[in-house]
């Protein structure tokens, strides 16, 4: 039923976005640009964000007849500031960006992620390297710690409200030291390395990195694992055209039919999502200040 309901939207969409053949030359409050910009989180650095960008922006260009060109930068906010100024006008964010996104950028939701499962979720993980001897929480104290990005969902949200709500830690005080590693990848890596001994980042990401090769399942201990997260959004600034911003949903759920893309994108794919979807992530911002007040 939900694969029906998907090619329907998707076909109701393209059709409303292409009743007007003119429309993207149109003039005034309902023209197209001639030109997307798409930004991407760096989740596993700048450079594979924009190969794992590709077969979004060429589905676009394929449907919509516009030039789609991908923007990344070395952190998450750079690419809220990048909406926000105008200089992108959609962007692929985690969920704690988009709603970072949603409140400085005039950002608006239009699908999310699905897992391989076809799920619209993920779970944040805390992960030690296999030989470490680090098991469980109570031997992680006093070790080195990496939190990817503040604008994390999964690498800084989500622990920080486990660590207050469930363990009654505070993560500056608990490990040894606790840094920002600016990826996921790098987090990931960081552990197998050993430059850092406990690691919070999330399921999906991880198997990304292993899909490629750059680490293996059995070189770590999960040693925590969140609720879970709602799948990250793709989100399109909200004083675009109406037509456009339903073409630009309607030609991201095409992609679910396309195995390569998918491949690339080590996804399952997409389905149309809200704003309100992401509550439970504003929620537990507000949980996380709350926890935080009563230190």
């Amino acid at each position: 039923m939900t694969s029906k309901l998907t090619k329907l939207f998707v076909v109701a969409a393209l059709m409303l976005a292409f009743a007007l053949p003119g429309l993207a030359n149109a003039s005034g409050s309902d023209a197209w640009p001639k030109t997307l910009k798409l930004g991407f989180i760096p989740t596993e650095g700048a450079a594979d964000s924009a190969k794992r960008a590709k077969p979004i922006a060429q589905q676009l260009e394929k449907d919509l007849g516009v030039k789609v060109e991908v923007f990344t930068a070395s952190d998450y906010n750079g690419i809220i500031t990048a909406m926000a100024n105008k200089h992108i006008d959609l962007a692929y964010y985690g969920p704690k960006s988009y709603v970072e996104a949603s409140e400085k950028a005039n950002a608006e939701a239009v699908v999310l992620e699905l897992n391989k499962q076809g799920q619209p979720g993920y779970t944040g993980i805390i992960i030690t390297r296999k030989d470490s001897g680090i098991t469980a929480m109570d031997q992680a104290k006093g070790k080195s710690f990496a939190f990817t990005d503040p604008n994390s969902t999964s690498g800084y949200l989500v622990p920080n409200v486990m660590f207050a709500r469930d363990m009654k830690i505070d993560p500056n005080t608990y490990f040894k030291e606790v840094r920002f590693s600016g990826s996921h990848g790098a987090s990931i890596l960081a552990v197998k390395n050993g430059s850092v001994q406990v690691a919070a980042t999330n399921n999906i990401d991880l198997d990304r990195m292993i899909e490629k090769g750059a680490v293996s399942l059995t070189d770590f201990n999960i040693i925590k694992r969140s609720d879970l997260i709602p799948g990250a959004p793709i989100a399109v600034r909200k004083d675009l055209p109406e037509s456009l911003k339903v073409a630009i949903a309607g030609s991201l759920l095409k992609i679910n039919d396309n195995h390569e893309s998918l491949q690339t994108l080590q996804n399952g794919g997409y389905r149309h999502t809200a704003d309100s979807n992401y509550d439970i992530v504003r929620y537990l911002k507000r949980l996380k200040k709350q926890l935080a007040q009563k230190k």
